[in-house]
């Protein structure tokens, strides 16, 4: 089926994004990936409205990112940790935090650095999974797999 001019290119990002692509719902992600994942540390850590977050959480739990576990039965208080869904979100994260530090804390005053097991910072790059190369802008070339679209747009109908 050809596609419309009015519909946008279909597209895994957008799809992610409508998951995980509020303010919220990554800071989320980023504290249960610190162990923070009770409901009073979420908000002051994201600083997230209460109702808000819950809404949130909801969310991420019922898309399989989050699983909810009980940890007081009185009174009854849940804590969120990251399911493998959530964990291989990590990567996005990391990603996000590196190039908030280059191009945001130019002054050098980064607020948090993460050790790697191998004993130095750790600093996150893109490879690919069979060659090991660095991904790159250069070295990438879309090929879209949807009928009806190409790199630059939908085809005429």
């Amino acid at each position: 089926m050809a596609a419309s001019p009015k519909d946008p290119r279909p597209c895994s990002i957008a799809d992610a994004l409508a998951l995980v692509g509020e303010k919220y719902s990554l800071l989320v992600l980023r504290e249960v990936c610190l162990g923070n994942g009770r409901f009073d540390q979420l908000v002051r850590n994201t600083g997230a409205p209460r109702d808000v977050l819950a809404t949130r959480l909801r969310r991420l739990v019922d898309a399989g990112i989050l699983a909810k576990r009980l940890y007081s039965e009185r009174p009854q208080r849940f804590e969120y940790r990251p399911t493998r869904a959530g964990l291989e979100l990590e990567p996005v994260l990391l990603t996000l935090k590196d190039w908030g530090d280059r191009h945001l804390r130019q002054d050098g005053d980064l607020p948090m650095l993460l050790d790697h097991s191998c004993g130095e910072t750790f600093v996150p790059v893109v490879t690919c999974r069979a060659c090991g190369g660095e991904a790159r802008h250069e070295g990438l070339t879309a090929r879209p797999q949807t009928p009806g679209w190409t790199v630059s747009g939908p085809t005429a109908a």
